[in-house]
């Protein structure tokens, strides 16, 4: 909290708390006496006091000058002061209190010129002031002195908190109203409370002065910190009137290239990388990919490997596969039954499919030429995901030469790459099974 007055009748006119000054407001207009004294520790004292208990109709005022809110608008009141029981004093309990009544008038220092053009006495116009206040409480004491706590040199000193608010002016004056009681003032604290300068999840909140409302939360957005940024949403708290933060929602996480390292963000260092939010710190670079600069969102394959889009950021870099093995055909009439296994080397990828390319044997060794559209393919002729397809409605003795390759999610990124098939050489209606396991890096 903030001082706005610090022992209003014990310190010079100025008072510093955490490193800030605060102005302290002076007593200016006063009906009580202001007496030194010493405590019971004989520490010397500062005091307004007022004692008429035998006298009729007191009405005895003690005032403020204008103490500056600073933006709160709600405040609060600590009073410590003693008073006499009124049972102690002979003669005087007819017309003694046991209680004082505490005001405010709200102001924004303009009372210079209220009754301005009218002539008024300084009764008049004290009269009028008085008047224009608003009654905060009656304050009463827990514990009150006697003449023998005088005697033992004993302070009964009580302390009262009080809160006002809404405060919607610049300042406010604070009155004290005796009415016949027999009191000791020793020290008047005005202050606030407000939400300190808060960092938390990467976001700063600024200090805050709370609203007035008692059951109010103050929404403050936070500002995210050095290469940081919100999370799903902006970074909220709540302040209360008590000067705390609750309720966080949303947070602030470090940007891309960066890591969370003692509340702070830290760029990643070479070989590492950090691309996604959600994820807390920087990653080594996956396999086969590299980063060579400091905060890097994603590390680059090496010559002869490649990556997807789709591919997750942890996922290592991969190349196309090796051709099938152990190809072998069945040829049942005019249909062949073909069927290999798993590459040798399948690139880091489990994606694999397979593709089949049919071509006839023409007559008199004049070349190849590719099958017809009435050649079936069962399940069909491309992205295969199993290892084996039947070909149906061939021509009935006729040489086929079929090829089959393996293919991956990169292999065509790998331009440069060269294609591996493995070929099987089939004629019709010839029964038995025949094998190739002849790979080859192009097609002929």
């Amino acid at each position: 909290f903030i001082l706005l007055i610090l022992n209003l009748f014990l310190i010079p006119a100025r008072g510093r708390l955490n490193g800030l000054v605060i102005d302290v407001c002076v007593v200016c207009v006063s009906q009580w006496e202001e007496i030194g004294e010493v405590d019971e520790n004989y520490a010397p004292i500062h005091t307004y006091q007022v004692c008429r208990v035998m006298e009729q109709n007191q009405n005895n005022w003690l005032h403020t000058n204008l103490i500056l809110t600073e933006g709160a608008q709600r405040v609060f009141i600590e009073l410590q002061f003693t008073l006499r029981d009124c049972n102690s004093l002979p003669g005087g309990v007819g017309t003694c209190k046991e209680t004082f009544n505490m005001y405010y008038y709200q102001s924004n220092g303009d009372e210079d010129h209220m009754g301005d053009g009218v002539m008024m006495t300084e009764e008049e116009e004290r009269v009028m002031k008085e008047n224009m206040y608003i009654k905060v409480d009656t304050i009463a004491a827990d514990e009150s002195f006697t003449e023998l706590d005088l005697g033992d040199r004993v302070m009964k000193l009580n302390t009262e908190v009080r809160a006002l608010g809404p405060l919607t002016h610049k300042g406010f004056y604070l009155a004290f109203q005796d009415l016949g009681a027999c009191i000791a003032l020793v020290s008047v604290r005005v202050f606030y409370k407000r939400c300190p300068l808060l960092v938390r999840n990467l976001a700063l909140f600024p200090d805050t002065i709370p609203g007035s409302e008692v059951s109010h939360l103050l929404e403050v957005v936070g500002r995210c910190l050095n290469h940081s940024l919100p999370l799903l949403e902006p970074p909220r708290m709540h302040c209360s009137t008590e000067g705390e933060w609750l309720v966080p929602i949303g947070k602030c996480v470090c940007q891309s290239g960066y890591e969370e390292v003692n509340g702070s963000c830290q760029v990643c260092k070479s070989g590492f990388y950090r691309s996604v939010l959600d994820s807390l710190s920087c990653s080594k670079c996956p396999p086969h990919s590299v980063a060579q600069q400091t905060g890097a969102t994603s590390c680059s394959c090496e010559d002869g490997y490649y990556k997807m889009d789709s591919d997750p950021p942890h996922m290592a870099c991969t190349r196309p596969p090796s051709a099938p093995r152990n190809a072998i055909s069945n040829v049942n009439e005019t249909s062949v039954f073909l069927e290999w296994s798993v590459p040798m080397e399948t690139g880091g990828r489990k994606d694999i499919r397979y593709n089949i390319l049919c071509r006839r044997v023409l007559p008199e060794g004049r070349g190849l030429e590719e099958c017809g559209p009435n050649v079936r393919f069962l399940p069909r002729r491309e992205g295969l995901s199993n290892t084996s397809v039947m070909v149906g409605d061939l021509q009935s003795h006729t040489n086929y030469s079929f090829l089959l390759d393996a293919v991956n999610g990169v292999s065509e990124l790998a331009i440069d790459h060269a294609q591996q098939y493995v070929s099987l050489n089939v004629t019709t209606n010839q029964a038995g099974t025949s094998r190739s396991d002849h790979a080859h890096t192009s097609i002929p």
